[in-house]
């Protein structure tokens, strides 16, 4: 059996981290979804950038709008909204079968906004309008401002993926956010069983940031700590659905925020290519799969939930960062800053690429 397919009866809903037009006009999504399982889509900066400056799907797009867009930022957001109004109609039976639980594609606020939390809340709200599609969700950077932002968000009704997450610290503030959000939406006697939302976890950077941290000393830790600071965020989940506040959200029907297991893919080639999926297979968790991971997973995934295996090990991994001189707080603030910088740069050369064309 085509181990994609698996992960669904473990309950772990496998999304495709990569959208292009070609894709969404072939039929490409729809074989995916079909054969593999697929049951949503994530995009970013870098997504959007690689699919309009590599594909000519666009080139006649492009033609079209440039008597009618207003700048070429207008020109980028034009054609990215089609892609997302494409990709949710394609995810829109899914979203309607699962109750609601997945079929649902993301579209980022602009990644120069990243510390600016009422313009993050202005564009959030302009751009859902704008796909008008109830399974889209609208993706904010979880940086300091951004907590703000995603509460807001939240309490407007509005279906946020909280993005660039590295560490459990920021998770479990996130997570309170949204909750928080949800309980303003019930004391202004608004519905909150349709707000859905997933917190995009980032992996592989933590690992490849650790292990350069780790270059030079005598360490066992090499390949550990991504996994061990995602188990970590996995109890923290688990811990917050015991809560009261909680549980007073579940009983008037909200939905829960998942955890989303972002950037799988294997940086170092020492690590099994699939490292990042076998590992972190979990009960209401989404893991994001680009081309090259599906591919790989299709072919030798080993379905099996491991992410509450060894916790012991995963806390002693995180604990003995300290003694290497490493500070993991320092590290994922520096992770973050990081993430919010490469898209901001893939954003800036799609629209300076997309001026010329």
């Amino acid at each position: 059996m085509n181990p994609l397919l698996q992960l669904k009866s473990l309950g772990q809903s496998p999304w495709l981290d990569y959208i292009q037009r070609g894709m969404l006009i072939s039929g490409g999504l729809r074989s995916l979804i079909k054969n593999d399982g697929i049951c949503g889509v994530t995009s970013n900066p870098s997504i959007f950038a690689k699919a309009i400056l590599r594909h000519d799907g666009y080139g006649d797009a492009i033609k079209a709008l440039h008597p009618i867009i207003k700048d070429v930022e207008d020109l980028y957001e034009q054609l990215v909204l089609e892609d997302i109004r494409m990709a949710a109609d394609q995810l829109l039976p899914i979203y309607k079968t699962s109750a609601t639980l997945d079929g649902y594609v993301s579209l980022e606020v602009s990644p120069d906004l990243a510390y600016d939390t009422q313009t993050t809340i202005s564009e959030a709200q302009r751009l859902w309008i704008a796909i008008n599609r109830p399974n889209a969700m609208i993706k904010v950077p979880a940086t300091q401002p951004g907590l703000n932002a995603i509460r807001e968000l939240t309490a407007r009704g509005i279906n946020v993926n909280a993005t660039l997450i590295f560490s459990p610290r920021r998770y479990e503030q996130i997570a309170i956010a949204r909750q928080e959000g949800l309980l303003q939406r019930l004391e202004n006697k608004k519905a909150i069983g349709h707000v859905a939302s997933v917190a995009s976890f980032f992996v592989s950077r933590i690992e490849t940031l650790a292990d350069t941290m780790l270059e030079g000393k005598e360490s066992n830790l090499q390949g550990k700590v991504a996994v061990a600071t995602a188990k970590s965020a996995y109890q923290i989940f688990r811990k917050l659905q015991q809560g009261s506040q909680w549980q007073k959200l579940a009983r008037r029907g909200a939905q829960v925020q998942r955890l989303l297991w972002a950037s799988t893919s294997t940086k170092n080639p020492a690590y099994s290519d699939i490292k990042y999926i076998d590992e972190l297979v979990a009960e209401q968790t989404v893991n994001t799969f680009p081309p090259s991971t599906l591919k790989a997973y299709r072919e030798h995934g080993r379905p099996e939930i491991r992410i509450e295996t060894a916790l012991d090990e995963a806390y002693d991994t995180l604990a003995s960062l300290d003694s290497y001189g490493i500070d993991f707080e320092e590290m994922a603030t520096q992770l973050e800053k990081e993430g919010v910088k490469k898209f901001q740069v893939s954003y800036q050369k799609l629209l300076e690429a997309l001026e010329q064309a």
